[in-house]
């Protein structure tokens, strides 16, 4: 149930449907507006398929059209009772109930989930064949980066794992995402690849992102359906953030 409020500040707490969990590939959706700041900025949904940041991965921008007008979405964000709303550029003058319609910017969203996609093949990769964990990661539509509890980083090292990822995204290994009880997907496991586990104890759906046959784990994020999209992948610069801590920073060519 979507709870409708005049005052957004006051508000309980809004859920909203969240299209990306299950549709990466969406790049338009219609939907109401169920709650809107008083300055006309922030414009809260019923659902959205705006990518909203997390686990490194920046929160989508693109466009909301209401009442005929085009507003740029420049901010997915949470308020203090965690409901998701939009941040548009220019105050908009439209009411609880008015429908909407959402544009992703595809092009910086596609190649953020290149990007993704990239990086859990690279930690697929690190965890099978050296057992190491993730100590952190970030990525943009220009490049990412992988922590790594590691402590071999040499020359070698460094070329092989850049050789066995593009031998990974050759295989066009399938992407399948699902979101299972909580108590079912921690009977997996290695699921959490994280160092610390950062997942909620209020979350009760964990929604897990499979490579097949290479990786499996807990993430909340967009990805491409098969590694073969992801295009070629070069390590141009490693960093040695401490005794256990490496950093591997990839970018993506076609």
């Amino acid at each position: 149930m979507f709870i409708k409020c005049k005052n957004y500040r006051a508000c309980e707490i809004m859920q909203t449907d969240l299209l990306f969990m299950t549709d990466s590939y969406l790049k338009e959706f219609e939907a109401i507006i169920t709650d809107i700041s008083e300055d006309g900025l922030n414009v809260y949904l019923d659902r959205t398929a705006f990518f909203t940041g997390g686990g490194g991965q920046p929160h989508d921008i693109g466009k909301l059209i209401i009442n005929n007008e085009e507003y740029n979405v420049v901010k997915i964000a949470r308020d203090s009772n965690r409901a998701i709303y939009h941040v548009i550029d220019r105050s908009c003058e439209a009411k609880i109930g008015s429908e909407v319609k959402g544009e992703i910017d595809w092009e910086r969203r596609y190649k953020i989930m290149r990007y993704h996609t990239a990086l859990h093949i690279l930690c697929g990769l690190i965890w099978k064949e050296f057992g190491a964990s993730v100590t952190g990661g970030n990525m943009s539509p220009d490049k990412a980066r992988m922590d790594f509890n590691l402590v071999d980083f040499s020359k070698e090292r460094v070329e092989y794992i850049e050789k066995r990822v593009a031998e990974e995204v050759a295989a066009a290994r399938d992407v399948v995402i699902k979101i299972l009880p909580r108590e079912e997907a921690f009977q997996i496991p290695d699921l959490i690849r994280t160092k610390i586990n950062l997942l909620p104890p209020q979350i009760k759906e964990v929604r897990t992102v499979e490579i097949v046959g290479l990786d499996l784990q807990a993430d909340g994020g967009t990805h491409l359906k098969n590694t073969r999209d992801v295009g070629i992948v070069k390590i141009i610069e490693t960093i040695n953030k401490g005794k256990e801590n490496k950093r591997i920073v990839i970018k993506i060519e076609d």
